[in-house]
């Protein structure tokens, strides 16, 4: 199978990586020709790196790992060049200024694309490109699910029709990973940090059922499982991020909690859900 793969940084990086060694032909698309460099991790040389998006337009499949906050405006630069592919959405996050989820926002951008999934779990990017046992939950239509198992072989896959569920656990965590951060700082006590991180996540949890999600999709791989990775782990950029704030320091890199915090917020408001902890949260974190 040939796969495109849009999007260059750490997570796109790995993703290609492990398609290759699964027998993909990968074409790595990132806005420079530039990709993320694994420590003793090798190139496949099924792999190859380009900034022509017109190489995307005769793969057999795409996935999508931009950043949350550039994914609309990737979409656009894309949509000159797609030909029907099945699309599994990798960016875990959700458009600060509308409240969208990922998949919405691919709805919006390229209507014509009617086989979409969402890959999410706990998944950091560097064990990922090592080849460490990683399981995820993939959520789509049947063509996309096909699509992932052939392509993502070396992952634990779960499958799921929940995508809607699949990335509000994948937002969620973000946003509460990034909070825990933070408080592992500023908090007055271990019995602190643990009542705002229960609460924040049944804050999350209340949302997604509100969107349409399912209970259950936040009790596996990408709801308890992710959130377990990234919020208890100064490894996860999110947590790292908060720690960083807390000390009034500038987190590095792009930290997806400060836009999934943001986004969840206002996903809240449109569904007349209460969100009291994450929205004292961003007001402490001052995002």
């Amino acid at each position: 199978m040939n796969v495109g793969v849009i999007g260059a940084g750490a997570w796109g990086t790995a993703l290609s990586i492990i398609s290759a060694r699964g027998g993909a032909n990968v074409m790595l698309w990132s806005y420079d020709g530039e990709h993320k460099v694994f420590d003793g991790v090798p190139t496949p040389q099924n792999l190859n790196v380009t900034d022509d998006m017109g190489k995307m337009r005769d793969m057999d499949a795409w996935l999508i790992v931009t950043p949350a906050a550039y994914f609309r405006e990737t979409l656009r630069k894309a949509r000159n060049v797609y030909n029907g592919q099945p699309i599994i959405i990798c960016t875990k996050g959700a458009e600060s200024s509308t409240g969208q989820f990922m998949s919405e926002i691919l709805q919006t951008e390229l209507p014509e694309c009617s086989d979409f999934g969402v890959l999410s779990g706990p998944q950091f990017a560097a064990e990922v490109a090592r080849g460490v046992p990683t399981g995820s939950t993939l959520a789509g239509t049947t063509r996309a699910l096909n699509a992932g198992r052939e392509i993502l072989n070396k992952l634990y896959l779960v499958e799921s029709s929940d995508v809607i569920g699949t990335e509000v656990c994948g937002v969620g965590k973000n946003a509460v990973a990034l909070i825990c951060g933070y408080n592992s700082i500023a908090a007055q006590g271990e019995n602190d940090r643990a009542m705002i991180f229960t609460r924040a996540w049944n804050e999350v949890v209340d949302l997604g059922l509100a969107a349409g999600g399912n209970l259950r999709t936040f009790l596996g791989l990408c709801g308890i499982g992710d959130l377990f990775l990234s919020a208890t782990s100064a490894t996860s950029r999110n947590y790292a991020g908060g720690m960083a704030i807390a000390q009034g320091n500038t987190p590095e890199g792009t930290v997806e909690g400060i836009f999934a915090l943001r986004g969840l917020i206002a996903r809240a408001k449109s569904l007349g859900i209460n969100t009291p902890v994450l929205i004292e949260m961003q007001t402490k974190l001052n995002i």
